[in-house]
């Protein structure tokens, strides 16, 4: 992802050296990013992921969830229909 990322940027062109960098927003997303993956490691990893799952039902229409045990720790795997709605659960949640 990252080598994808640096590959993309050489197309950008910062001419402003007072405004900072101006990054190509399509250098950064793929809009294939659609999965989001969490582990849980605590005692209560078992709650959290499905308050997870409930924050995201309720906030988008088609999420696909997966949860893996794994011992003591739970992976969380939320499937988004876009990216931009994996970007948006992230930001809201903090993630």
């Amino acid at each position: 992802m990252i080598k994808k990322i640096r590959q993309q940027q050489q197309n950008v062109n910062d001419s402003c050296r007072d405004c900072g960098s101006v990054v190509d927003i399509g250098a950064v997303i793929d809009e294939h990013d659609t999965e989001l993956v969490l582990v849980f490691k605590t005692e209560t990893a078992q709650a959290d992921a499905q308050n997870m799952i409930v924050k995201a039902q309720n906030r988008f229409d088609q999420v696909n969830v997966k949860v893996n045990q794994l011992g003591y720790e739970v992976e969380l795997i939320l499937a988004f229909s876009v990216t931009v709605e994996k970007m948006l659960f992230q930001l809201e949640n903090g993630l």
